[in-house]
């Protein structure tokens, strides 16, 4: 995969993974309700929940490449249409999100359990892997392409929440993230309406 095209989707997996929502609010929860390391073991949690819908995803789009070329072309215009969506929403967005200041008492188990289920409870991140890996996936791609995708997703989204986990526990970061939600957001929007727009123009790998 050309370093462009992978800093690309790195992107795009970043501001997904810094968008405020549930996942955000269920990590800031276990963190102070049981300190980092209840936060840490959330934030790796729901990455291996992400890195299973991403495995997915590339898969199933890759044999659908292969055996319906059209169909695959309907589900890529289709997923410019839902990022467009989701960006529309995102600039919508109020300066207020999801970002829950309260902490229940939490334990390490109860933290990896959550942020498995957060993540694979969430319909609408597998609706963004199908919309997002649609532009990145190719009949002919490698093994080693397939994981450095599942890879980036994984890794870029237990690497944000375990920062998040890390700095919460020497208390700044959530005043910090709840002051700038609308300027994340923005950003956010901004980015997914260029991508569904760069879909609709033309594939990203061509």
């Amino acid at each position: 995969m050309p370093l462009s095209l992978w800093l690309s989707l790195a992107t795009v997996c970043a501001m997904g993974a810094i968008s405020p929502g549930p996942s955000l609010a269920m990590v800031l929860r276990h963190t102070l309700g049981g300190g980092r390391a209840p936060g840490v073991v959330a934030g790796l949690s729901h990455a291996l929940g992400v890195g299973f819908y991403a495995l997915l995803t590339v898969w199933g789009l890759g044999a659908l490449i292969v055996r319906q070329p059209m169909l695959f072309q309907v589900i890529s215009w289709g997923g410019a249409a839902y990022l467009a969506w989701l960006g529309i929403r995102a600039l919508r967005a109020g300066r207020a999100g999801p970002l829950e200041t309260a902490g229940a008492p939490t334990t390490r188990r109860q933290a990896a359990r959550d942020g498995v289920l957060v993540a694979l409870g969430n319909p609408k991140l597998i609706l963004f892997f199908i919309a997002l890996l649609s532009q990145f996936v190719t009949p002919d791609m490698s093994l080693t392409a397939q994981v450095l995708i599942v890879l980036t997703a994984m890794l870029i989204d237990a690497g944000w929440y375990v920062l998040v986990a890390l700095g919460l526990s020497h208390s700044r970061v959530l005043p910090w993230l709840q002051a700038r939600a609308h300027w994340i957001n923005r950003a956010t929007g901004v980015l997914l309406l260029a991508l569904a727009a760069r879909v609709v123009s033309g594939p990203l790998l061509a």
